[in-house]
């Protein structure tokens, strides 16, 4: 079955026969220590982990080692430098980390610039900050609509790619399923291992146009198997924006407004690029500096933007929201927030985790300008929507936290809240599932890995290869029987 731009809009329906996207498939087979079981004899195997791979803390101070290549006062170690992008948020004086205001400069402009320029205009910006990313200028009219021609053309999927991909990529995770779908692009492609910079520019432009349409019926096949229905898919809608593309799939037969479609853009825009420090970014300019092909590098990013710890943390924030309105009688008492938010620093209340999720960054001290921008669009569907006392919460909490963590963890630094802290509101209100708060990061960050993937191609030229001091004591090897 083949999908082409429909102007009647009929909609194809697949069948189990079709794909097996509806079908849950499972390993049969135990994992070792549930077909083995767990004796004593598997004890070092399992745990021997804990004696030989524990270092003594000081002596990352004492060898001069960078963990998590940042310098001891939180600032990250400068490994490369850059022309896409700026994460600014705080000054370096004499040695010493200065808080200040976040700025996000995106080849020079700044990014409250860039969302503002498109939203007045009442066009969609996600797409011109995408051609500024890896052009380095922004287009013109005729730039710009040559650029969406190009995207428009990518949208279609490869020719029984829907019979293969769900059927290979049954998961708990939507982004497991955009890394395995990454790969698999790889076979559809005649020239995979090319990097030549025209080669890498069509890769890019085919993952921006593919990526959300894969990641959108992938939730669709979710939903179609928990309503046990049958996956239904919108033909490809000519002329739509990226955004528009995303709520087409996932709304179904339902209408979505253009309102709705412009503040999904505005998260889109704002996710896009954000330094090439970041964990993603990072991995994909790593893998990218071995000269794999841009697939492999591509994959790998969006498996460090799973881990909870980067982009996966969008979903706790909205969990913690659900707890915190569940249990907090009066949302505007600032008393009563407050005091819950301690029970949850405490460790008393919501996951243990002893965590206000949202609050604090890497970089950013004083303000994520990303999430004083969200909030500011996301304002207007929120009133219409009579649901601002939501809102009003999640910026109570924001002024709240800081003092709090003051008081119950002694923390006197600077802590904003990050974008993510208005992340999960935003995409419940545009009726996103949880499972896509993450993919819909991964779909719009792709722009900047793309910018980064070449910038590490052509213009470091080196590949990246840290060091790491040993701490092993040199043994002499026993034989078998003599091991205990």
């Amino acid at each position: 079955m083949s999908f082409h731009v429909s102007k009647d809009h009929k909609w194809p329906v697949l069948t189990k026969q079709e794909t097996s996207a509806l079908e849950n498939m499972r390993d049969v087979h135990p994992m070792p220590s549930v077909g083995v079981g767990r004796g004593v004899v598997s004890d070092q195997l399992y745990e021997g982990y804990a004696e030989v791979d524990q270092v003594p803390p000081n002596l990352y101070r004492d060898l001069h080692v960078k963990r998590g290549l940042r310098n001891s006062d939180g600032s990250g170690v400068l490994v490369g430098l850059t022309t896409i992008s700026n994460v600014h948020g705080y000054e370096k004086i004499d040695g010493r980390v200065v808080p200040d205001e976040g700025r996000l400069v995106l080849r020079g402009y700044d990014m409250e610039a860039l969302v503002r320029g498109s939203q007045e205009d009442g066009r969609f910006g996600y797409e011109e900050v995408a051609y500024l990313l890896l052009s380095g200028e922004l287009p013109n009219r005729e730039q710009l609509a040559d650029f969406n021609e190009r995207l428009d053309i990518r949208r279609l999927l490869p020719e029984g790619f829907l019979h293969v991909f769900p059927r290979t990529s049954a998961s708990h995770s939507i982004m497991n399923i955009l890394q395995r779908a990454t790969l698999l692009m790889y076979s559809f492609d005649e020239d995979p291992d090319n990097t030549t910079a025209q080669h890498e520019i069509d890769v890019a432009i085919t993952l921006l146009s593919r990526l959300p349409r894969i990641a959108a019926i992938a939730q669709a096949a979710i939903t179609a198997t928990q309503n046990e229905k049958r996956l239904v898919v919108p033909p490809v809608r000519e002329g739509y924006s990226i955004a528009e593309t995303v709520l087409d799939v996932l709304r179904g037969k339902r209408d979505f407004t253009h309102d709705e479609a412009m503040l999904l853009d505005v998260m889109l825009m704002l996710h896009a690029e954000h330094g090439g420090g970041n964990n993603s970014t990072f991995t994909c300019r790593v893998l990218s500096s071995s000269g794999t092909d841009a697939y492999s590098a591509y994959s790998a990013a969006i498996g460090s933007l799973k881990g909870p710890k980067h982009g996966g943390a969008n979903y706790k924030v909205g969990e913690m929201f659900a707890d915190i309105e569940h249990n907090v009688y009066d949302w505007a008492n600032d008393d009563e927030v407050a005091s819950y938010l301690a029970r949850i620093l405490r460790k008393e209340a919501f996951d243990g985790s002893g965590l206000i999720y949202g609050m604090g960054h890497a970089v950013y001290t004083m303000s994520d300008p990303r999430a004083q921008i969200v909030k500011k669009y996301a304002r207007k569907l929120a009133e219409e929507r009579d649901i601002s006392d939501e809102l009003d919460l999640i910026e109570r909490v924001e002024r709240l936290a800081p003092e709090v963590m003051r008081d119950v963890r002694g923390i006197t630094k600077p802590v904003c809240a990050n974008i993510d802290m208005y992340t999960g509101f935003v995409y419940s209100m545009l009726d996103v599932p949880h499972s896509m708060y993450t993919p819909i990061f991964a779909i719009a960050r792709m722009a900047g890995w793309a910018a980064h993937r070449m910038e590490e191609l052509y213009a470091a030229g080196r590949i990246i290869r840290p060091a790491y001091n040993s701490c092993i004591v040199k043994r002499d090897y026993p034989s078998i029987d003599d091991r205990g």
